[in-house]
């Protein structure tokens, strides 16, 4: 007659003490990579009719960023001037959706 195996090893139960929540596992692999910047960037493209609103998304032809500024080509010179005006508004609406200072300076073209 076969009997079951039990492992009565210790060391199966010291696996527990190893295991955290995914989101920590994540972060942790994010800041290791260093890959927050690149997250928070993709965050801002993807939100930026969120974050805007539908009439300033339908007239922005191209979002890019390039060492903490974020670049907006616009295709309406009111619309760009309206929002040059209101440039440190924009920078905190964008990085209060991000969650940290993502960006230091919007520059509209």
């Amino acid at each position: 007659m076969l009997r079951p195996r039990y492992n009565t090893d210790k060391s199966l139960n010291s696996r527990k003490a190893d295991i955290q929540p995914l989101k920590e596992s994540l972060q942790a692999l994010v800041n290791a990579y260093k890959l927050q910047g690149k997250l928070n960037e993709v965050t801002i493209v993807e939100s930026w009719e969120k974050i805007m609103g539908r009439a300033i998304a339908l007239k922005t032809q191209q979002l890019y960023f390039r060492d903490g500024k974020l670049f907006v080509r616009l295709t309406s010179a009111p619309l760009k001037h309206e929002l040059t005006m209101a440039k440190t508004k924009v920078i905190e609406l964008i990085n209060a959706e991000v969650g940290v200072q993502a960006i230091k300076e919007v520059v509209f073209l």
